[in-house]
């Protein structure tokens, strides 16, 4: 049965034997450990993910990081670059589809497609077929951290090449890779996975060496409000550490109301380390990513820049400790080279001149933390109690039982019945509730503030809302009103 305990050395290595012979590259001798090690322990240490997040975190600093990846390795060095060029201070290393299905013939023959055609025919780089010394040439071509970011439920043999080269900061969790990504992976199988992808970062922290840990934030990047993505963010981490990981980020994606995103943001540190200590994970570096808007995106590049520069400024103000950025080409598609170093250069400029601000302290803020902060523990003591403790089988039950719920989610593990949509003030609030495990008084807040807007804008309650919510961000305005109050207004 699934528990959330620690892998013996002698499990992880009996695991290890058979995720190592998944593909040809599992064989390769320098993802021997006295190799690796050796490796990881000669990098410098501005070239150090965990380190330079929490060298960041101690200064106050929002730093910034890009999306990117192609097939073929000479042109991803040149993207990489290219981005560091415009100001990135992290890389990443966005792996293609097929390789995040563990589909490495199809990625290989996509490899050779490519070199063919002149141009990417796969959405990223496929690290797994490009091995420890593809992985390597990389890292060793860059002057700042990589990053591995995906959506993998089975990241085991891409995990063990990539830190084995000197990425030391790997994207995803158990849940995150699998319910906003997936639709027939049970979530036994993927935080199981993901246990195993701990472990080995656990390992390496046994023997010196600081790698970063990133659960994905946003989930479906829809509408998702702060409880379930904080909720989800924190069990992540607690999961980790059980794996011996030490240095973690939890993330956030932008919802739109400024005050509510800096909540959001705050009370994700604060109660990730609460948990943490409360489970006794000690000397634990806990750092925060801010991500910009995961939704509908202007077509306009202009308006597009401009949402690229509001997601920058709330980054800044909550002080987040890194920021994925967008570019002004997000609606049209994956972006070129360019298009990518404007968002970085925006996104670098205006957190750059918040460097020395933040958000004003006021009752208002006060008042949403303290609500998202009571959300969270209510989700969390649920899932506890239906787990009898272990939140594993906490985790699996609730998702079974819809107590906890992810809105627009495909996984077939998932419940769907959460429905959010906005209030008066552009809060993202809960309108159908499913079976998540909230008390009355907390719906009760929801209900009240969701009916302050329909009386506003003199509509029945209905999913409607949901509806106009989720494409107004896009057509210029944040809430989704009808035509006669926009005009109005």
């Amino acid at each position: 049965m699934l528990k959330n305990k620690k892998l013996t050395e002698a499990e992880f290595f009996a695991e290890r034997e058979k995720v190592l012979t998944a593909w040809i590259t599992g064989s390769d001798p320098d993802l021997d450990f006295e190799r690796s090690i050796a490796y990881l322990k000669a990098i410098p240490e501005e070239k150090n993910f965990a380190l330079k997040l929490a060298k960041a975190k101690h200064s106050g600093l929002t730093l910034v990081q890009p999306r990117a990846g192609v097939p073929v390795l000479t042109e991803h060095i040149r993207l990489m670059q290219s981005l560091i060029a415009a100001g990135a201070d992290f890389v990443p290393s966005t792996i293609d589809s097929y390789t995040r299905q563990n589909r490495y013939q199809e990625a290989e023959s996509g490899i050779k497609e490519s070199q063919v055609a002149h141009r990417a025919m796969l959405n990223g780089f496929p690290a797994v077929n490009h091995g420890v010394a593809g992985c390597k040439a990389v890292f060793e071509a860059v002057s700042v951290p990589i990053q591995a970011r995906h959506g993998t439920p089975d990241a085991r043999l891409l995990s063990e090449i990539i830190h084995a080269s000197g990425w030391t900061s790997n994207e995803g969790g158990g849940i995150s890779y699998n319910i906003p990504y997936a639709k027939s992976v049970s979530l036994e199988t993927t935080i199981r996975n993901w246990q195993y992808v701990d472990r080995l970062v656990g390992y390496y922290e046994d023997h010196g060496i600081s790698i970063n840990r990133e659960p994905f934030g946003p989930l479906t990047g829809t509408l998702v409000p702060p409880c379930i993505s904080n909720t989800v963010q924190i069990i992540e981490a607690l999961l980790a550490a059980e794996q011996g990981v030490k240095n973690i980020t939890v993330g956030y994606g932008m919802g739109g109301n400024v005050l509510q995103d800096v909540a959001a943001i705050r009370t994700l540190q604060k109660q990730t380390e609460s948990y943490l200590e409360r489970f006794g994970y000690k000397n634990m570096v806990i750092t925060t990513v801010f991500h910009q808007w995961m939704g509908g995106f202007p077509a306009d590049e202009a308006e597009a820049t401009g949402l690229i520069a509001l997601s920058s400024t709330v980054a800044a103000l909550s002080k987040a400790t890194k920021m994925i950025t967008k570019s002004p080409h997000e609606s049209i598609g994956i972006p070129t080279a360019e298009a990518n170093g404007i968002g970085v250069k925006t996104s670098k400029f205006v957190v750059t001149l918040l460097r020395d601000q933040k958000y004003p302290e006021s009752k208002e803020l006060s008042m949403e933390m303290a609500q998202i902060e009571s959300e969270v523990d209510a989700l969390m003591e649920a899932i506890l109690t239906l787990g009898d403790g272990d939140l594993a089988q906490g985790v699996v039950k609730a998702f079974e039982q819809g107590v906890l719920d992810v809105p627009f989610a495909p996984s077939k593990f998932n419940a769907g019945k959460v429905l959010p949509a906005r209030d008066n003030d552009g809060f993202i609030r809960i309108l159908e509730f499913g079976n998540l495990g909230l008390p009355e008084v907390i719906k009760a807040h929801h209900r009240a503030k969701i009916m302050e807007r329909a009386e506003f804008e003199k509509r029945p309650i209905s999913f409607q809302l949901t509806i106009d919510d989720v494409n107004a961000v896009s057509s210029g305005h944040l809430i989704g009103r009808g035509k006669k109050i926009i005009n109005e207004g």
